[in-house]
């Protein structure tokens, strides 16, 4: 039971982290003025790739690790390690991104861009042998809450916090991805 909710809490977190970017991009584009009804189904649609990608990932990093076992999970480490730091780095950069519409194709593409991290942590999860379903569970609730939130902080925060949050989520997972590692040093 311990270990049910000390994956569970560890899910949690990388949830998080996964989708700080999601979190800190609807930021920017709740200062568009957004009706509710469009931010109830941008978060839905982030949420639903959030479960999609993570559980290609899993299928993927299961076959993986029956495959090559210990090497894939050094590569699963290696991934969270390399996801973070881009994730920390990327907020260092002074560029200005483009703001894709989230309307038809654009709501897809914002969403396919804020969740393909998430298949690098699936494929890490599915090589760790975390539970499916509870992963695709905790990764898409928590990705559309922290959609819906930054969507809607948007239309009342400025833009200063986007970056400090993706920053975080790139701490966590760079710590995951420590963390994973640790038994081979």
């Amino acid at each position: 039971m311990s270990d049910m909710v000390g994956e569970l809490i560890t899910l949690i977190l990388m949830a998080f982290a996964l989708g700080m970017d999601a979190f800190s991009v609807g930021l920017g584009m709740g200062m568009y003025k957004l009706p509710l009804r469009k931010i109830f189904n941008i978060g839905l649609t982030i949420g639903l790739f959030h479960v999609w990608m993570p559980l290609l990932g899993l299928l993927a990093g299961k076959f993986l690790s029956e495959k090559f076992g210990t090497f894939a999970t050094l590569i699963g480490g290696g991934l969270l390690i390399l996801l973070g730091v881009q994730m920390i780095w990327s907020t260092m950069k002074k560029e200005e991104a483009k703001v894709i519409t989230p309307v038809g194709f654009g709501l897809l593409l914002f969403a396919l861009s804020v969740s393909l991290d998430s298949f690098s942590v699936g494929l890490t999860l599915g090589i760790y042998g975390a539970k499916t379903f509870m992963v695709i569970l905790c990764f898409g609730i928590v990705a559309t809450v922290q959609t819906w939130a930054g969507l809607l902080l948007g239309k009342k925060v400025q833009g200063w916090l986007g970056s400090y949050s993706e920053a975080l989520g790139g701490a966590i997972l760079l710590a995951f991805g420590l963390k994973l590692l640790t038994p081979f040093w």
